[in-house]
């Protein structure tokens, strides 16, 4: 009876029920990865039944790329923020990149979860195109940013918006990823504040030296 109950308010508020197994879904594969996490305690904690669960989301593999939709969807949100109109380019790429940064290291959930999905050589990811949809606003910023700069003249010509998204991306990232290695092998405690500003500035100067840097720096061949 209380099974029967428990579908009928499901089916009466889909929206409602639906956010609560994505909510749920993302706590469980945050905290024990794709193949830790386990569909009885997502429906336990989303007040519903795993039938209801799949009624939803058909497998467990669709919920998983759902809770990983969901997570970059609100990063995209996120970013729509972000107003580099009156900025110079420096001071806009910077914006984009500190906002990156912030981001990661206050949504950590999101790491580790591209972290299982890239541990399995995102295999349920190259499974569907609904991911590729997802077009960062942070960076289109980014790209106008640099298009300003390389028109003004204060930076480089041959950056590739692309790749110095993806360095923004890494510089944050990594440090939100492997802090625990990181202080472990090399004594760099990063959820220190002072430590972590003074990450912070060295990855700034690090970026604008890149971009107003005239000529490229020969790799070691």
């Amino acid at each position: 009876m209380e099974t029967v109950t428990k579908e009928l308010r499901s089916r009466r508020d889909p929206e409602r029920t639906r956010h609560r197994i994505l909510t749920a879904a993302q706590k469980e594969f945050s905290g024990g990865g794709f193949y830790g996490a386990r569909v009885d305690r997502i429906a336990q904690a989303a007040g519903t039944n795993e039938r209801m669960l799949y009624y939803y989301f058909g497998s467990k593999d669709r919920l998983f790329l759902a809770v990983l939709d969901h997570v970059l969807e609100s990063l995209k949100a996120d970013e729509r923020s972000l107003d580099l109109t009156l900025l110079s380019p420096e001071e806009g790429v910077m914006r984009v990149a500190h906002f990156l940064w912030d981001y990661y290291r206050d949504h950590p959930d999101l790491v580790r979860l591209l972290n299982d999905e890239n541990l399995r050589e995102g295999k349920l990811t190259k499974e569907t195109t609904d991911l590729r949809r997802i077009v960062s606003p942070g960076f289109e910023a980014l790209t106008r940013a640099l298009d300003r700069g390389k028109q003004a003249g204060v930076f480089r010509d041959d950056v590739d918006p692309a790749k110095l998204y993806t360095v923004l991306s890494a510089l944050g990232y990594y440090i939100v990823s492997n802090r625990f290695t990181l202080e472990a092998t090399l004594g760099v405690d990063l959820s220190d504040p002072a430590e972590a500003r003074r990450m912070r500035q060295m990855n700034t100067e690090l970026v604008l030296s890149y971009l107003t840097h005239r000529e490229p720096v020969m790799a070691a061949s």
